[in-house]
């Protein structure tokens, strides 16, 4: 089995019960991107919903990246959970934004706002907040 060019690391921290924090740090494309499912289906086994991926320290990261985060999005769709990516470098942010994950999975600045999103989000439904604005605003009846 070849040894990947740029390892991954990923670091898994617990700050909630049911939120895991993975800090991931290297490149995380076709050669890495099984480290990174492999952390989050181990977090899913263990109860996690709501995923927040640190990637401050991915200086690139290709489709399989981009997959595995969209299958993390889908799989936590029906517990109901979330995912969250945390400060991701110019590069990565790039082709977040050219591929629309930026619009479907909510990008944050630092781990509080994601978890601040996470603590926003009704009954624990995915997606960004703002989409269930309209419905959590009660309306005024007239009489």
């Amino acid at each position: 089995m070849p040894i990947a060019q740029n390892p991954l690391s990923v670091e898994v921290t617990v700050p909630r019960e049911d939120v895991a924090l993975l800090t991931v740090e290297g490149y995380l494309d076709v050669d890495t991107a099984t480290e990174l499912q492999a952390h989050l289906a181990n977090q899913l086994h263990h109860g996690r919903r709501h995923f927040l991926l640190d990637l401050t320290g991915v200086p690139f990261m290709d489709s399989s990246g981009m997959n595995i985060i969209l299958r993390a999005y889908q799989e936590v769709r029906d517990r109901p959970g979330s995912v969250h990516i945390i400060a991701p470098t110019p590069a990565v942010r790039r082709i977040l934004d050219l591929t629309g994950v930026s619009i479907t999975v909510p990008v944050s600045d630092t781990a509080d706002e994601a978890l601040a999103l996470v603590d926003r989000q009704p009954d624990g439904r995915p997606g960004p907040p703002e989409q269930y604005a309209e419905e959590a605003e009660p309306t005024e009846r007239q009489a």
